[in-house]
């Protein structure tokens, strides 16, 4: 049988947790095709300095992508993770950044560099930018103020109304919608809603070519409220919220946990007045969404999806999906 085809999409910590997870089942005998479609407006760190000196695409989450899907989880993914820490210039950036960034002005083209890096580092998938164009993400807060740069944006305590990007428009790669078209699954998050999920939604063309896919679209909502983001969010919350900035709704499939937080997890978070999202499926339901329940959390202080179990999910979705265009095509 040819591999399920997943196209994960999103940014940050989240989508590599996920990766990572799926990255065995990309191993031979593969299982799995693995897509990743990646946010790059992230402007704080390693990544801000060299958007900024070198006017590149931020080059840190796919970094963390290509890492997360690496064959060789040893000498290369570290390298690529090294953070100097000293150094005129150097302290705080990291290897792979530099190394993508160097790549970048050989090629002349971002998404080529990430190809090469991602041979390099002998990736178990695909990684694409979800546009090639340099973006920066805007955010209009409850009071009607206008924040502007993905750090601020995180860092405001204001609720926010709505987020665009700057130009405001901007396409993807051919390749990407492509991914999209042959799908079996189509994966949003885990990962921050307004910083990384919602800004691959405004690229233009994603939305309608996830709309046109003929692949089961699934939502694993975040466990934790996130601060300067989603305070008070319900799973229905981030559903509504991506489906308005899509346009039209585009999920099948919300996942959520049902394991619980531990009392030494939760008294971490107070501090910050940050709870765990509360599960309304009645509501979701009533949106129209299938909703599958899973033990999701892994271990530790921070709360975090573990990868192995979420990629579990994933692939039964992805048997799902194909199940779902194989009738499809018999039926046409």
């Amino acid at each position: 049988m040819e591999p399920l085809r997943i196209v994960a999409i999103g940014g940050g910590t989240g989508l590599s947790t996920l990766l990572q997870g799926l990255k065995r089942y990309a191993r031979a005998p593969r299982e799995v095709e693995i897509t990743a479609v990646v946010t790059v407006t992230d402007d704080g760190g390693s990544s801000g300095r060299l958007r900024r000196e070198l006017n590149v695409l931020p080059p840190g989450d796919i970094r963390n992508c290509m890492v997360a899907l690496s064959e060789d989880e040893a000498l290369l993914a570290q390298l690529f993770q090294y953070r100097f820490s000293q150094g005129h210039g150097l302290k705080g950036h990291s290897f792979g950044n530099l190394f993508l960034t160097a790549l970048t002005s050989l090629t002349g083209d971002f998404a080529q560099a990430v190809k090469l890096s991602s041979e390099v580092l002998t990736s178990l998938g695909r990684i694409y930018p979800s546009t090639s164009a340099n973006v920066t993400l805007e955010a209009e807060l409850e009071s009607g103020r206008i924040v502007t740069g993905e750090t601020k944006i995180s860092k405001s305590r204001s609720r926010i109304r709505t987020i665009r990007l700057a130009p405001r428009v901007c396409r993807p790669l051919p390749e990407t919608l492509a991914a999209i078209e042959q799908a079996d699954l189509i994966t949003f998050g885990p990962g921050s809603l307004f910083t990384s999920l919602i800004p691959n939604l405004l690229v233009q063309g994603i939305p309608d070519a996830i709309r046109r896919s003929r692949a089961l679209k699934a939502y694993f909502v975040n466990l934790m409220w996130q601060p300067g983001e989603t305070i008070g969010f319900r799973a229905s919350d981030h559903v509504a919220a991506l489906h308005r900035h899509a346009g039209n709704p585009l999920l099948d499939v919300v996942v959520v946990n049902t394991r619980g937080i531990s009392a030494r997890q939760r008294r971490k978070y107070a501090a910050e007045n940050v709870q765990s999202v509360l599960n309304d499926v009645d509501r979701l339901a009533q949106m129209g969404l299938q909703v599958m329940t899973a033990d999701l959390v892994g271990e530790g202080e921070i709360v975090r999806h573990d990868s192995r179990a979420t990629a579990g999910v994933a692939l039964n979705l992805a048997r799902r999906g194909r199940a779902g265009r194989d009738k499809v095509r018999i039926l046409g």
